[in-house]
Order: structure tokens, then sequence, then C-alpha cells
């Protein structure tokens, strides 16, 4: 996998330079969506692109989802979750300015747990209690949700739109709808800093496989400790 890594890195340069440079948004928009499907599960695309998401958590065992090693301080389920999370805040509430799919969807029922927020600045044992806690296969539908909301969020943008700045009305709600803890203002202050193509170049596609590669990590310390 290490080569179709590499091609995902190549492509996301030529995203960076198709948003700040051409002005062609059938390009963006066609460079995006093959670089989010690489990240999400192949079923919620037509993409015809290697899968980094279900090559990693494809085959994972529940226990191994909540598992914390000694040398980390996050679970596979923990990572999941914040990925889902920032994705959902950051392309609803602030490029659509719609509701977050974990609002409008009554997800934290779903889930068995009570975070509203993005996981940004928690403690180690909120991570272990909503490690445990969560419900599994809610958790993978509900970044399905999530992953298919983003494209249909892409599809529609225009090219005027991809170097507008966040409404100031739209970062507000982050704080209304509690999606942030406090202690972790300085991310808010960057996305609110960002333009609409700054947005797309980072929470829901170059923060995923940064974090699926320490979802990666994790799952090769989960087995080796099993041996």
């Amino acid at each position: 996998m290490d080569l179709i890594r590499k091609a995902w890195n190549d492509r996301h340069k030529e995203l960076h330079h198709a948003l700040e440079k051409t002005g062609d948004d059938k390009l963006v928009r066609e460079l995006f969506l093959t670089q989010h499907a690489a990240v999400h599960s192949a079923h919620i695309s037509e993409a015809h692109v290697p899968s980094f998401s279900d090559e990693i958590l494809g085959d994972l065992a529940a226990d191994e989802w909540r598992f914390i090693p000694s040398d980390n301080h996050h679970s596979i389920a923990w990572v999941i979750w914040h990925l889902a999370r920032v994705e959902d805040v950051t392309m609803n509430l602030l490029v659509a300015g719609s509701d977050q799919v974990l609002r409008a969807g009554n997800w934290n029922e779903r889930l068995g747990i009570h975070d509203v927020h993005t996981g940004n600045g928690v403690t180690d044992e909120d991570i272990a209690v909503l490690s445990k806690a969560i419900d599994i296969q809610a958790l993978v539908e509900y970044r399905d949700v999530v992953g298919r909301e983003t494209r249909g969020i892409v599809k529609k943008l225009k090219i005027t739109d991809f170097q507008e700045s966040v409404d100031p009305k739209r970062i507000q709600r982050i704080w209304d709808e509690r999606a942030m803890l406090k202690n972790a203002t300085g991310i808010v202050d960057y996305w609110a800093n960002r333009t609409i193509a700054g947005l797309l170049l980072m929470p829901p596609t170059r923060h995923c496989i940064l974090h699926l590669n320490e979802a990666r990590r994790l799952k090769e310390s989960v087995r080796k400790s099993k041996k």
C-alpha cells in the first residue's frame, strides 16, 4: 500500500493546485471525491480506488476497536469517532451552513454516548470511557453517513465558493452546539482563518489520512499484544 499512499499524496498536491490556481471546479470536484473516497468505506462512493479505511478497519474484532495500547492514548474507536466528528462539524456547519449529521440523525442515542464535541482536548479517561461505551456498528454507520453528506456538499460547490472565507456566524454555531471543548479554541481559530478550499484540503482529506495511519499503527500494536 506504500505506493498507493504515495499516489494519494501526489493527488493531494494536484488538488491543492487545482483549488488555488486552475479555476476548474470540475477538476476540483473529481480530485476531491477521489481523495475522499480513499479515506472512507468503498461502498459510499463509485470511485474505483483502494480504500485505506477498509484496509485498516475491515477485519477488526470488537475488542481491537476498543483496545488502548500502553504506549498510546487512543483506541481505534476513538480515532474513527474523532474523524467523523471533525468532518461532520467542518463540512456541515462551516462549509454548507447546514445541520450536523450527529444532531439531525439522533446519532448520540444510536451510538450510546453523550459526547457531542469533536474529541479535541479530552482527557485519557474521557477517551477510555468513550472507547468502552460506543456502539461500533453505529460508529461505522455514522461515519458513512457523514462521508456521503460531504460528497453531496462538494458536488454542489461552485468555483466561486472555494476562495470564500468561513462565515463567522457558522463558527459561532460550533460553540452554540457545543461541538468543540473550550480548551481547544486554537483549532476553531484555525478553521475560522481558512477558506472553503483550505477546509477541503484538511478535515475531510489530509486529517483523515493522518489519523488512519495512526489507526493502522494501533491495529499493529493490538495484534502484537495478542501474540
